[in-house]
């Protein structure tokens, strides 16, 4: 699962992230099991930690997102994302992803670094952005078989699906209202 993809094909994997928060949550689930006085003093010292991981790796990629779009001369497309937990339906493992996810804290980093490096950043809809072939603009859950692949049932554009969709933000930035 990438956490940010440019429109360039640069892409910030969360792998490890995801691994962390998985050894986080097993041995939270093994300490609460288990129930005795060390075990709480440990689940005590070990809170917050998981969130500072998450936090520096929002930091650091999005150091990485503004000092790359100031390097270029362009500005930041993101989706807006508030309210995702409320609409997308998934399954029960997928479900703990999606809620440990920071996408808020994530842009806000952005919003804030990005300020301070004089770059633009914009919110856009994400309705459609991994549906949308980013070549002819035609429309088609069947464009995205899988997580990672994007194909035009169309046009016979691929790439991957990640990309399709960061260069789908920056042409709705580029062509507004549509």
């Amino acid at each position: 699962m990438n956490i940010a993809t440019t429109s360039d094909g640069d892409r910030y994997a969360g792998k490890h992230l995801n691994q962390v928060r998985h050894r986080h949550r097993r041995l939270r689930a093994k300490l609460q099991k288990k129930g005795t006085k060390s075990a709480k003093r440990l689940l005590r010292k070990l809170s917050g930690r998981e969130a500072r991981f998450a936090a520096d790796t929002n930091h650091r990629i999005a150091k990485q997102l503004v000092t790359e779009a100031q390097r270029t001369c362009r500005g930041i497309a993101l989706e807006d994302l508030g309210g995702i937990r409320d609409r997308v339906r998934l399954r029960k493992p997928q479900r703990v992803t999606l809620h440990s996810w920071s996408f808020a804290q994530l842009g806000a980093f952005v919003s804030y670094k990005a300020a301070l490096a004089g770059v633009a950043v914009v919110f856009v809809d994400p309705r459609h952005t991994s549906q949308e072939c980013s070549r002819c603009h035609h429309i088609s859950r069947s464009n995205r078989p899988d997580q990672s692949t994007f194909h035009c049932t169309s046009c016979g554009f691929a790439e991957h699906a990640d990309v399709n969709a960061g260069c789908n933000l920056a042409n709705a930035v580029k062509r507004p209202g549509q």
